[in-house]
């Protein structure tokens, strides 16, 4: 296969080796689709493909019956740091690729129970055969007796079939067989973009990046919208908000952030007698303005990470007063959970480390001392009505900034001038710009 630097290369053959490495990535969800089936495979492929740019080297992928198979000219621990990052795939196992005879494979068994032995002296295994290929001339459970006496013979290990140190899976097919006896949890859920486009209101809490991971976890491909306090406010969030997305794209195709100011509307609003209903009036804001945005940019729907009573703005009332003045379905992934789970979820998916650094939080510009638990959409209207909400809106979302975390990543390989300073490891705010749609 010739060699192409930092690609990742369609479907193919790999280069013909006894002994292949290469990854397992067994599909989830997507076995159960039917006959949406092959569009669900193809999204797990390009999502594949793109997860895999900039590895540095070239790889390859090829599709067997609920599994898909990824190589290349890089190492397997990067392949799979890479595949863990893709939602369809519910485990991610180093392989080795052998032919498909009981010699080949009782050879490559051997070996690598013996390297694993080297390292945990006298662990016990067992021997796992699932046979695909039922030309196999062996059954599966005379070949894993077969196997496994080869093992004892050469290296002397102790057997254990009900709780083994070591679990050798030997898969057998008709192109090659495969042995793994790693397997690492992988993302499970929906291929990103299977369940259409959202827009994601993203603040630099802990709450909307777990949202948007648990979206994106169900098929949806995601866009960020920020809104800011400014000119009231620093540019603190703007950065956490600008690092959140980023971390965020390492598990789809980079979405883009948009950065909207909200301050001189947050002053209209408490000029305009909002008092304790600032909070839910700046929040009914946020969602007519994303709605629009979302039109733009060809999402069906909006996502926060309210949470069930978690703070006085996220009561039952408050939150239907808020859907009342979106255009589109508000999604809450988070409504059921409670502040620790989300914090958890924050840390395992890597955004807590950018969640506790500190920011001015637009939410709390001009914020009351007693925020209202229970607002009604005649008392909003009551205080919008002081407003011109239109020109308002299109005042908003014209003027909103569009950045691409992590898009420019790769580029940055070749020319690091482009980049941010490292010691930010953020871009500068740039001019207003708006994003074609996708």
């Amino acid at each position: 296969m010739p060699h192409h630097p930092d690609t990742a290369a369609p479907e193919g053959t790999p280069v013909p080796s006894a002994h292949l490495p290469c990854v397992l990535l067994k599909h989830g969800e997507v076995f159960l689709r039917g006959r949406n089936r092959d569009r669900f495979e193809q999204l797990l492929r390009n999502n594949l493909r793109g997860a895999l740019r900039g590895i540095g080297g070239s790889t390859w992928i090829q599709d067997a019956r609920s599994v898909t198979v990824l190589g290349g000219e890089v190492p397997v621990a990067e392949l799979v740091e890479r595949a863990r990052r893709v939602f369809g795939f519910n485990s991610v196992q180093p392989a080795v690729r052998v032919p498909s005879t009981a010699e080949a494979i009782t050879s490559a068994a051997v070996e690598a129970l013996g390297a694993v032995a080297a390292e945990r002296p006298g662990v016990s295994f067992a021997v796992r055969v699932r046979r695909r290929d039922k030309s196999f001339p062996l059954t599966s459970s005379r070949f894993e007796a077969e196997v496994g006496a080869h093992i004892r013979r050469a290296l002397g290990l102790p057997v254990n079939l009900t709780a083994p140190d070591v679990a050798l899976h030997i898969e057998i097919d008709r192109p090659g067989t495969y042995l793994t006896w790693v397997r690492h949890p992988g993302q499970g859920g929906l291929p990103v973009g299977s369940s259409g486009r959202a827009l994601v209101l993203l603040s630099g809490g802990y709450d909307s990046p777990v949202a948007a991971y648990r979206a994106m976890r169900r098929g949806l491909a995601c866009d960020f919208v920020h809104f800011t306090g400014a000119p009231y406010t620093n540019a603190s969030s703007v950065y956490k908000a600008y690092a959140l997305a980023r971390e965020l794209n390492r598990y789809q195709p980079a979405g883009r952030l948009h950065v909207i100011a909200l301050g001189h509307a947050q002053k209209q609003l408490a000029v305009a007698g909002a008092g304790r209903l600032q909070v839910v009036a700046q929040r009914r804001l946020m969602v007519r303005a994303a709605g629009v945005l979302a039109g733009e940019v060809g999402a069906a729907a909006l996502v926060t990470g309210d949470s069930l009573g978690q703070v006085a703005s996220q009561t039952l009332t408050n939150m239907a007063t808020v859907d009342e003045a979106a255009a589109l379905p508000v999604l809450r992934p988070l409504v059921g959970w409670d502040k620790q789970e989300i914090i958890d979820e924050a840390h395992r998916i890597g955004t807590a480390e950018i969640s506790v650094l500190p920011d001015e939080d637009c939410c709390q510009l001009l914020a009351p001392e007693r925020v209202s638990t229970a607002a009604h959409v005649p008392q909003m209207e009551r205080v919008e009505r002081r407003l011109e909400m239109d020109e308002l809106m299109a005042e908003l979302v014209s003027k909103a900034q569009c950045m691409r975390p992590g898009a420019e990543d790769a580029e940055d390989t070749e020319d690091a001038d482009d980049g941010p300073p490292a010691t930010a490891g953020l871009p500068a705010p740039r001019e207003p710009l708006r994003c074609p749609a996708p």
